[in-house]
């Protein structure tokens, strides 16, 4: 082969191989980054609102169940308040408002899949939810607290979805003031 056929092949090999590397490195994927966002405490209000009313205190006599005050269930691994739990918590309200000496305390519960840590967060997501809504229906915050029980106190032992379901739930216990 003659040199200056060579030259010629390198050369234009040297030009492709520079016009691939420059496509290449064109257009590089960066990555945006939005600024840091400024929290501040008025972001997070106290659970008791604008008026900062705090729950009650879980300590002195015991809660328990009362007749009057129906529990809720929760779909599996949710916290979101159904339209039959929405109707039982508003007859749960109309109880509460014709006895203004009780306390409750909402108790969240959960099924026994998950972790022990998981189930415990959940059924503090259910018993806030079941807080929340009765807050909204007007049950000052000083008359209620909250605890999870996850899958601690489970109403059923067996292996099965009737079971489970059962088990998911928030109830709603009593105590006089």
């Amino acid at each position: 082969m003659n040199a200056r056929l060579c030259n010629d092949m390198l050369r234009a090999m040297l030009v492709l191989a520079v016009a691939v590397s420059a496509a290449a490195c064109g257009k590089k994927n960066v990555k945006q980054v939005d600024p840091p966002v400024q929290v501040s405490e008025a972001d997070f209000p106290l659970p008791g609102g604008e008026e900062g009313e705090p729950e009650s205190s879980l300590r002195g006599k015991a809660y328990a169940p009362d007749p009057e005050l129906s529990p809720v269930r929760f779909s599996y691994d949710k916290s979101e308040l159904g339209e039959e739990a929405r109707r039982k918590l508003q007859a749960n309200v109309a109880v509460l408002k014709k006895r203004p000496g009780l306390e409750i305390q909402i108790a969240g519960h959960c099924d026994e899949r998950g972790t022990s840590e998981y189930n415990l967060a959940l059924g503090q997501r259910r018993a806030n939810a079941v807080r929340d809504y009765y807050r909204y229906l007007g049950v000052g915050m000083g008359r209620m607290s909250t605890i999870s029980y996850g899958e601690e106190a489970p109403l059923c032992a067996e292996t099965a979805e009737d079971c489970w379901s059962r088990n998911r739930r928030a109830e709603t216990l009593a105590r006089r003031k």
